[in-house]
């Protein structure tokens, strides 16, 4: 047995649907920009850039909280709803009629954004950590398995601030789509039991305020509410 300094933290998890026992969660990769109108509305023209990935940390997961707090240091954070995609197998170098053997499951995810602090980092040239991966900047809901609800090739992704639709896409409009993404990432990183994939998010990403109330939807996977605090 291994002794420590001290107490190794916590692995962070998410709750499986149906069952007590939860899912350990080892990295979080995040595709960019991966829907067409997404991508031209941040200002890129989506026929000619190939897929790029940045990463959230595990403990930026806010899990079985429905309450996320605006984060220090920015004016403006923004919503971004995506299917995130879960592991329990991997490997390096996945082809791509291979890789849906790793997908565990899915779930209903946000990827929360300090745009300020990410648009300063872009102009400098800089990593984009201080805009992406702050804490409780990945809230997401519980798993849902595969064998349950099945491959997702379809289905509405959207989210709603106090009612009002802000985000509507289809996970038939992501351009890279789930077998490409564990295939190209696959070459990039060895993939692992426990690894989350974030998807992307379709086109309609804008700030959020203290006392905003999110519902985000993915059809088949289910809703996940959260009030900015």
């Amino acid at each position: 047995m291994t002794d420590f300094a001290f107490p190794p933290a916590a692995i962070p998890s998410l709750p499986i649907r149906g069952r007590t026992d939860s899912f350990p969660v080892r990295r979080i990769y995040c595709v960019g920009r991966n829907y067409a109108e997404h991508a031209i509305e941040m200002g890129h023209d989506p026929d000619k850039e190939a897929p790029f990935f940045f990463q959230k940390n595990p403990d930026n997961l806010l899990v079985n909280n429905s309450r996320f707090p605006y984060p220090s240091l920015s004016n403006s954070v923004h919503h971004e709803i995506e299917l995130t995609v879960a592991l329990h197998k991997g490997g390096a170098d996945i082809a791509i009629e291979n890789a849906m053997e790793c997908v565990y499951g899915y779930a209903v995810s946000l990827d929360m954004t300090r745009r300020d602090l990410q648009g300063e980092a872009k102009k400098a040239g800089r990593p984009w950590e201080v805009g992406k991966a702050f804490d409780h900047s990945a809230p997401c809901g519980e798993l849902v398995l595969v064998r349950d609800i099945g491959f997702l090739e379809e289905g509405v992704v959207s989210l709603s601030v106090n009612g009002v639709e802000r985000q509507k896409g289809d996970l038939n409009q992501l351009i890279w789509k789930v077998p490409e993404i564990i295939s190209i990432l696959s070459g990039l990183f060895t993939l692992a039991p426990g690894d989350l994939i974030m998807t992307g998010t379709p086109a309609g990403v804008g700030p959020v305020e203290k006392g905003d109330q999110l519902e985000g939807y993915v059809q088949g996977v289910g809703a996940l509410s959260i009030e900015v605090v």
